[in-house]
Parts: C-alpha cells; structure tokens; sequence
C-alpha cells in the first residue's frame, strides 16, 4: 500500500513538471523554472525532516504543519520576506489543486493546505531599491579579474546591470544571444516576450574577455553562463548569482557605505532603470527597455525618485517664491503677559 501512495505522489508531480505546465498551461520556462526551484527546497525539506529519500516521500507527508514548517524555515535561513513566502506558498497549492483534479480523493490535501493564512505584506509597490552611480561602480570592481571566476562575475554583473535584465532572463541567456557586431543582446523576458537590448562597448569588452576563458569552443547554444555537472555544460542557478553577490556586497559595503545591507540580483536591474530615467530617458521608452508588459509598472521610477523631486522643489523655489513673501507671527504678538515670561519680567 505504502509503494502505491509513494508511486501516486511522484506520478502526479512528474506529469505536473513535464505535461501540465508546459504544455496544456503553456507557462514559460521563467514560471516552471520558479516553480521547481520551490519543489526542490521543499522535497529536501521533507527528506531531512522526515529522514527519507526524495523518492519516498507521499502526499500524507506534505501535510499543513510541514509546510507551514517549510516556509518558517526558509523565512529564518533565507531571509525570504512575505511576498515570496506568499508566492512559494501558491507554487505548492498549485500542484495540490492540479492532483485533486486528476484523483478527487487528493482533495484533502488541497483542502488541508488551504487553511495556511498568507504573510501579511507592506506595500512597497511605490518604493524603488537602488544603488547610485558611483555605489554602482564600487560594486562591479569588487571581482577579483586575474582568476576565472572573477571574470565571469564582473561580465555577469555589468550584464546585467548595463542591460537591467532580470536574473532570470540572465540564467537562460545562449552564447549566441550576444551580438557582438551590433553591441546588443537579445532577451527573452516574462510570457516568452523577446526584446533586443543595446549594450556599452565596455561590456562587449568584458564579454570578449569573458568569452576566451568560458567559451572558447564557441558553440552559440551554449548557456552563456553555466556550471559543469558531469562534464556538462548546465545553466547556472539563481542560488549560484545570489550567493556571490552576497560575497561581494560585504567587501563593497566596507569600500562604500552608500551600499545596502542586502543586495538582490532585481536591484541591478532597477538602478540602472533609475540612471536611465534621471539622465532623461522618457517613461515610454523605459516600459519598452525594461520589457514592461504594462507601461504602468515604469511609473514607480517616477514616484520613488525623491531626488528630481528634490531639484525641480529647488529650482522652483529659486525663482519667485510664494512662501518667502510670508512672515510668521510671533506667538507672543499683541500679548503682553507672553512678552514679559518669555523675557523673565514676571
């Protein structure tokens, strides 16, 4: 009974990786990428905690309390904030409503897990994370060039920086996506939306240099930045970025205090959002760059710059100022007895 339930278990997750999202729901590689990298800390979650293999686990194990464990777990360990606790959480129920749906006696562990509250959020949606130009570039020199690594981290940052991509289009970037002749990348962005992007000839100058030690055979449908797995070229991960930015993000914070505390992939991508918006770039040319399916979203480049606030505040205020031609009253006006205690006559 026991191999009938593990089996029921991993029939279902397979035909949900390899049918169901990719094929009848026609999600993209970012959506089913996202998806497993929450499946995967999840099983290895279950295995330690309930010490078994991956291949053991059932959906009797996958109970509320474990998961709820799961996510307090990574909460602590990994600094995830509500919002993608709250998004990891609806990647986990997703496969439980898809399972009720092939065998209605799954049902009960949709249910169970149903009943998990969401994380109260902050909205924040107004509030840009950036770093300024010159933090910036403290940071993209922190790679130590004369090793391999450092090499591949500084082109992977400038990258992504100079064409403010999100990690995930990053990840899935092929060799042959970079137009050296045309200084231009070509990205595939959220729904499968391609858009071409122009690049500095200083980051065609880190990818030349970047290309002789990490691509040398120069075969286009390469991952442009990868890990060897038994001899294979394989797309780097997401923890792979996030863990050498984090590296770099202490010794940048002890060169450049302007540096935040912590330091994700996205911030890249909105600082250089941010530099684009303040040297002049018009908010409909920003939605297209940054591949923007709503033009809406650049807005929160408009309301978060409190310093072109600030400037057009000053330059406003140079010129004929109403507020100069006020004059405050003085509390004590026409009132003796204030007067004589602020004085100390009584």
């Amino acid at each position: 009974m026991a191999r009938k339930v593990k089996n029921q278990f991993l029939k279902h997750l397979r035909e949900y990786f390899n049918v169901f999202l990719p094929r009848q729901k026609n999600c993209s590689i970012h959506t089913i990428n996202s998806s497993s990298q929450t499946w995967n800390l999840l099983l290895k979650h279950v295995s330690a905690t309930r010490k078994v293999n991956p291949e053991k686990i059932t959906f009797s194990m996958l109970n509320r309390a474990m998961v709820v464990g799961f996510l307090d777990t990574m909460e602590t360990k990994r600094a995830w904030k509500p919002a993608t606790i709250n998004q990891r959480l609806s990647c986990i129920r997703s496969f439980f409503h898809y399972a009720a749906g092939m065998e209605a006696s799954l049902s009960i562990y949709a249910d169970d897990l149903s009943r998990i509250p969401l994380k109260k959020t902050i909205n924040t949606s107004r509030i840009v994370e950036f770093m300024s130009r010159d933090a910036m570039k403290v940071f993209l020199h922190q790679p130590d060039t004369d090793t391999r690594i450092g090499i591949r981290d500084q082109f992977f940052m400038s990258l992504m920086y100079d064409t403010a991509a999100r990690n995930c289009e990053m990840l899935s970037m092929k060799l042959a996506d970079f137009n050296e002749g045309d200084k231009s990348v070509y990205l595939l962005g959220k729904g499968a939306k391609p858009r071409l992007v122009p690049v500095t000839a200083k980051t065609v100058l880190l990818f030349q240099r970047y290309k002789s030690s990490f691509h040398q055979a120069g075969k286009g449908n390469d991952p442009m930045f990868y890990v060897r797995r038994r001899g294979k070229k394989m797309s780097m991960s997401d923890d792979n970025v996030a863990r050498f930015i984090k590296k770099y993000s202490a010794t940048a914070r002890a060169a450049c205090s302007e540096i935040p505390e912590r330091v994700h992939p996205h911030m890249f991508r909105r600082s250089r959002a941010m530099h684009l918006y303040r040297s002049g770039m018009p908010l409909a040319l920003l939605s297209e760059w940054l591949g923007h399916e709503n033009p809406e979203t650049t807005l929160i480049y408009a309301y978060s710059d409190t310093e072109m606030k600030r400037e057009a505040i000053e330059k406003a205020d140079n010129q004929d100022s109403v507020l100069e031609t006020l004059q405050e009253k003085a509390v004590w006006e026409n009132n003796e007895d204030i007067l004589q205690k602020l004085c100390g006559f009584q």
